[in-house]
């Protein structure tokens, strides 16, 4: 933990620890839906869908690093049990028992709607009180955004052939 930079937060740390845990859930989370998603993808377009949701399996990873971080130069501690990602998620976890391409979007894109959520949440919480934490959610939103617009993209796609298919 960084004094001084825990500091800046002051009063706040906790509270901003708090909201990062629940992010940091999300993260996980989303991070093996996408990855087992990209795993079992069938239907049209299976390759592009499939590479789609591994970029953004990586991407997930990446945020869950960058939270776990600030988590613990607020000194806190991110979640150390998966068990307890459940009781924190903002977002909650769609299992791809239909892992048609189709309704995978649909579940990916729900969970980036709501990972813009939570970071549009964090990042207006945070604007006034912790700098570094705005900064951090700022950028994972601007992440999340492009991936919703990935999904929709490649959703739109897959329409358009099955229109011509059909």
């Amino acid at each position: 933990m960084g004094t001084r930079g825990r500091s800046i937060v002051g009063e706040h740390a906790d509270e901003v620890i708090s909201l990062l845990n629940r992010a940091y859930a999300d993260e996980w989370l989303a991070y093996y839906q996408y990855w087992i998603g990209a795993k079992l993808a069938k239907g049209p377009m299976k390759e592009a869908v499939m590479a789609e949701l591994m970029q953004h399996a990586t991407d997930e990873l990446r945020h869950a690093d960058m939270v776990s971080n600030r988590i613990i130069q607020l000194g806190g501690d991110p979640i150390i049990e998966p068990k307890l990602w459940y009781e924190h998620t903002n977002c909650g976890y769609d299992a791809p028992t239909d892992p048609h391409v189709v309704q995978l979007l649909i579940q990916n894109i729900k969970g980036e709607q709501c990972a813009i959520d939570v970071y549009d949440g964090i990042l207006k919480h945070c604007r006034d009180i912790d700098p570094v934490t705005s900064n951090m959610a700022l950028q994972i939103l601007e992440d999340e955004v492009e991936h919703e617009e990935d999904l929709q993209a490649l959703q739109e796609d897959i329409q358009l052939l099955m229109a011509k298919q059909g």
